[in-house]
């Protein structure tokens, strides 16, 4: 599994709102400026999917994210399974700077490493920004 972390300074319960609500993730769940997230669903209980579509703001491409939630913990940890069968889980745990987020998935074969951590790290950092400054 590939490991990223970040600290939001705010509180548990708005991170965690910000964090699985669709009209909140439209508004930070991308890795550059050049894309955006147009569109958001999640059904926020054990068994209950989610997708999100990530596109170019171009036009040029997209594709969609989503997959089926393993474990919901309200304001304490998520579990899910994308598509593709890879796992991802995710811990919120409060401390004296904010809340700490962890989250650890498995990577796909297809792009290095190195590559996809980034890409998750640009996407938990852009998190930190919008829920630190809304």
């Amino acid at each position: 599994m590939i490991t990223i972390k970040n600290t939001v300074n705010a509180s548990l319960d708005k991170v965690w709102n910000f964090w699985n609500t669709p009209e909140h993730i439209t508004k930070w769940s991308f890795a550059s400026p050049d894309w955006h997230t147009p569109y958001a669903e999640a059904d926020l209980r054990e068994g209950g999917k989610f997708k999100s579509t990530m596109a170019a703001k171009d036009g040029s491409m997209s594709f969609d994210f989503g997959g089926e939630f393993t474990l919901v913990k309200p304001n304490e940890a998520l579990s899910y399974v994308m598509g593709d069968g890879r796992k991802v889980e995710i811990t919120f745990t409060e401390t004296a700077d904010g809340v700490e987020i962890i989250e650890s998935f498995d990577p796909e074969s297809q792009n290095p490493e190195e590559m996809q951590r980034a890409g998750w790290q640009a996407i938990l950092d852009n998190f930190k920004n919008y829920a630190e400054n809304n």
